[in-house]
């Protein structure tokens, strides 16, 4: 027996856990739009004029982003229809054993009429009670009568309740399989994009590593203008910080921020939400991840980004992803005006914004609007550099900022 009791709740656990490792059908629709969302995003863009004018490295990332997000989308498809196909093979089950149970208390009905048909004149009734050898018990067999009436009541709501339930569940599977056919058809056209896509990417790839040696230049020239960037962006920060020193009558040759009670409570706060900060953009997606990599298209370089590169659409805003200071704001040669606002003892970057709505000094809320992501004129493409940094260190934002992935 208890051999019996602990099998029962193991494959409980087991199918608590099962279940609660999917995903729910609310949410692979939700993940299904959001994916169809960035490919229409990425096909928007390419299919612009200024796209042709793109170099062949650009043009082979973009695609390498489409495909990606491609294959996302079969694979959260799939998840999807399997979803569906689990819930109708369930609801099919339900309504079989619905039936059954109908059938079952249509046959314990029927006999229940039979005798009350049986039993059903007032006179049979009468004796009933007057047959009884005593109060208590003429009062119990009225007691009964009603219990069996409100039983014979309840058998006929019961059986209705099932019908209805039936028939709510067989509307709900038609709408099931037809909600399953559209998204098998859907992933067929996706698979025939996806066929398309990867052929022209072959195709930029075969380009790139012919003129191998010409993309290594551009890779390498854009390297170093980065490194210059970032070389400005950390003068920026230094004379931050002596500021700030200053103010707190402190040496302002240390690298260090000198702290107040108000600011030690915002740094702290800032790392609590470690992980869970917004996104700088409303929308967008990551094209270039922080720190050293392999370059994604000529794997022999290495490549160094400080922060990360989000493309968004044109006319997004740039916000701040946490409460604090606008420390700077300041044009950076090749890399338009950058705002950093300082949170505590870190501090985060946005450059590449124009019509910069903010400026130094500014106390700012979680999600204020900074200013607009400014869209390269030559390539249509509206891209946020952004950064974090703690004291004049920079750290990697992917793990501060809520799926920056």
């Amino acid at each position: 027996m208890e051999f019996f009791r602990s099998s029962i709740i193991w494959t409980l656990l087991l199918i608590n856990i099962s279940i609660y490792g999917q995903k729910t059908q609310s949410q692979l629709e939700k993940e299904r739009k959001e994916l169809s969302a960035e490919i229409a995003t990425i096909s928007t863009l390419r299919k612009k004029g200024v796209y042709k004018q793109r170099s062949a490295l650009e043009k082979v990332e973009n695609l390498t982003r489409q495909i990606k997000a491609l294959d996302r989308l079969i694979k959260v498809t799939n998840q999807q229809a399997n979803y569906i196909s689990r819930k109708i093979k369930n609801n099919e089950h339900e309504v079989i054993q619905l039936n059954i149970e109908i059938e079952n208390l249509k046959k314990e009905y029927s006999a229940l009429i039979r005798k009350s048909y049986k039993n059903k004149s007032q006179q049979n009734r009468v004796l009933f009670l007057l047959s009884s050898e005593s109060f208590k018990q003429a009062y119990k067999r009225v007691q009964y009568m009603k219990q069996y009436a409100n039983y014979r009541k309840r058998q006929g709501e019961e059986i209705k309740a099932k019908k209805i339930k039936i028939q709510e569940l067989t509307e709900g599977l038609k709408k099931q399989k037809e909600i399953k056919k559209e998204l098998i058809a859907g992933n067929k056209k996706v698979q025939v994009q996806l066929k398309k896509d990867k052929t022209e990417q072959q195709v930029l790839i075969a380009e790139i590593q012919k003129n191998q040696r010409k993309y290594t230049k551009q890779i390498n020239n854009q390297q170093r203008k980065a490194r210059a960037i970032d070389g400005q962006i950390k003068r920026l920060i230094r004379e931050a910080i002596a500021r700030a020193n200053r103010r707190a009558k402190r040496k302002t040759n240390t690298k260090t921020f000198a702290l107040t009670a108000e600011s030690k409570v915002l740094a702290e706060n800032f790392t609590n939400n470690r992980g869970k900060l917004p996104w700088p953009v409303v929308k967008g997606s990551l094209i270039k991840r922080f720190g050293k990599q392999p370059h994604p298209i000529i794997p022999n370089i290495m490549i160094n980004n400080s922060g990360v590169d989000i493309e968004t659409d044109e006319g997004v805003v740039a916000r701040s992803i946490f409460d604090g200071e606008v420390s700077t704001v300041q044009a950076i040669k090749g890399a338009g005006k950058l705002v950093q606002i300082r949170h505590g003892n870190f501090i985060s970057t946005y450059y590449n914004v124009e019509n910069i709505s903010v400026k130094e000094g500014d106390k700012i809320t979680t999600k204020q609007p900074l200013g607009v992501v400014h869209t390269n004129s030559s390539t249509g493409r509206s891209i946020l550099k952004f950064s974090i940094f703690k004291e004049s260190k920079f750290i990697n934002p992917e793990k501060w900022i809520y799926k920056l992935k």
